[in-house]
């Protein structure tokens, strides 16, 4: 069985905090794609595998997958695997796309473009409709994730949110949101610790989860802050370049029941191997 293309693709953390349905970092811990020639009957369930086909026939070919982003944490492994399928379909074909170009066809399976933007461009981007601003390569701080064992669908979770809120919260968080683009775009530790808090989502997605509630109240020396990750429930701790380790040291300290890795952003979104 000849292989054809192996694909891989980054998690993401979206949101950031203020920056609602609207930012995102790729991060360092990857899904992969294989596709071979082959006959065999194709999972059109798989997010994948739908996105694969709208870019190319499944006709001849087999695609297996390899996760190792949990799922349904808030760490963005529907737009990996999304990605992974929009990547390889176009290497398979011999065509180019860019980004933005494949934003445009995967986001109706994905349907929020925070994760599946930086999963396709790597670093930490805007997005707007079908549109990517890629600020950097990555954020000025370095992501730490307490994935607790319990999951969250995204459907869920935007469920949880209300219909309208109040002026002063929609001003709060359009000034932290642009001071997450200000601190995105120039790299300050200072204003991205002032841009992490927000109260149109995190408030009603944190209602039945203590814990990002438990890790603010008491942040490790060296944590810029905390923000949840996507739709929840993993919480990201933002840490000062060099001071991950002992962060994420006290942190498993505090919280034994979650797993708390130390990671990186990654300038790279999905790419072939």
């Amino acid at each position: 069985m000849s292989v054809l293309v192996r694909v891989r693709a980054p998690a993401t953390s979206a949101n950031l905090g203020s920056g609602y349905d609207c930012a995102g970092v790729a991060l360092d811990l990857w899904n992969e794609l294989e596709v071979s020639e082959g006959e065999g009957e194709p999972d059109l369930d798989h997010l994948g595998v739908r996105a694969f086909a709208r870019v190319a026939p499944l006709a001849g070919l087999q695609l297996s997958f390899t996760d190792s982003i949990p799922r349904e944490r808030g760490l963005g492994s529907s737009a990996a695997v999304i990605a992974l399928g929009l990547v390889a379909a176009v290497a398979v074909t011999g065509r180019e796309a860019t980004p933005e170009e494949l934003l445009a066809v995967g986001i109706e399976i994905e349907g929020h473009g925070d994760n599946l933007a930086p999963a396709l461009a790597g670093g930490v981007c805007l997005t707007w409709g079908t549109s990517i601003a890629r600020l950097a390569d990555r954020p000025p701080a370095s992501p730490i994730a307490l994935v607790p064992s319990s999951t969250v669908s995204t459907a869920e979770a935007r469920a949880a949110l209300p219909t309208t809120v109040s002026h002063s919260d929609a001003a709060f968080t359009a000034s932290r949101a642009a001071l997450l683009g200000a601190a995105l775009a120039s790299g300050s530790p200072g204003l991205f610790a002032r841009a992490l808090d927000d109260r149109l989502h995190e408030p009603y997605r944190t209602a039945g989860a203590s814990l990002l509630g438990d890790v603010r109240r008491h942040l490790p020396e060296g944590a810029l802050g905390a923000t949840l990750s996507g739709s929840g429930p993993t919480v990201i701790v933002w840490a000062r370049r060099g001071r991950a380790p002992s962060c994420a040291a006290e942190l498993s300290r505090r919280f034994p029941d979650v797993d708390v890795l130390v990671l990186a952003a990654s300038p790279k979104g999905a790419h072939l191997l």
